[in-house]
């Protein structure tokens, strides 16, 4: 039996009611915290930054899955660590140096992982494939909440399954934008091991019951 793996992205939580929302998350069948960090050059888009992730983290019981949308993420490997992240991911498209970039992360004793944005191929990852313990393929472009499901997601997954297959290696698959009860299930047949969730959660009646639905259909 497979148990996917459900990460609450906290970018759509309610900021103005962060710590019932993160309770909420501790108190539910969610897996991870999923939090992006966006610098507006990487992507049009400006999200939270240290203090706020340091005040998510001090509360929050679950790992802390950190998704870095920013260019130059070297500079801040150490200071996420140091603000709890137990993973964290950098975009395969802000790395000129990959293979370094995961080894700096590895050091500090996260685990790492390599985001693709919806057009970058899956072959680029052939390389480094086994270091690297999760990839997070982008099903939306990457920037704002609440856009559509890119369709082309599910052979993406089933190529870059065949890639760690053939590899040997133990990486997981992370799913990251438009994910709802309509897709949950054929993205985790697919090969999909973690599924963030953003709106399709925090603007739920019920979140709680939301994502134990989602859990549900998924453990298959």
């Amino acid at each position: 039996m497979k148990n996917t793996l459900i990460a609450p992205s906290v970018l759509a939580a309610d900021f103005a009611n962060l710590q019932r929302d993160i309770e909420m998350i501790n108190n539910s069948q969610a897996d991870w915290f999923h939090i992006d960090i966006m610098d507006g050059v990487f992507v049009p888009n400006i999200s939270f930054g240290m203090p706020v992730l340091e005040a998510i983290t001090k509360h929050a019981k679950k790992t802390i899955d950190v998704h870095l949308m920013i260019v130059e993420p070297d500079r801040y490997i150490k200071t996420f660590k140091d603000l709890g992240a137990d993973i964290l991911t950098v975009h395969y498209e802000a790395c000129t140096h990959l293979h370094r970039t995961l080894q700096a992360i590895k050091a500090e004793g996260m685990k790492a992982g390599v985001a693709l944005n919806p057009h970058t191929n899956i072959d680029l990852l052939e390389d480094v494939i086994n270091d690297v313990e999760l990839v997070c393929l982008m099903s939306v472009n990457p920037g704002f909440g609440g856009q559509s499901f890119i369709e082309n997601t599910y052979s993406k997954i089933e190529k870059l399954k065949a890639l760690i297959n053939k590899k040997g290696a133990s990486t997981i698959i992370e799913i990251d934008g438009g994910v709802t009860n309509k897709n949950a299930v054929q993205l985790v047949q697919s090969g999909a091991d973690v599924l963030v969730a953003g709106n399709y959660v925090f603007k739920a009646e019920n979140p709680t019951q939301t994502i134990a639905d989602l859990k549900k259909m998924t453990t298959i």
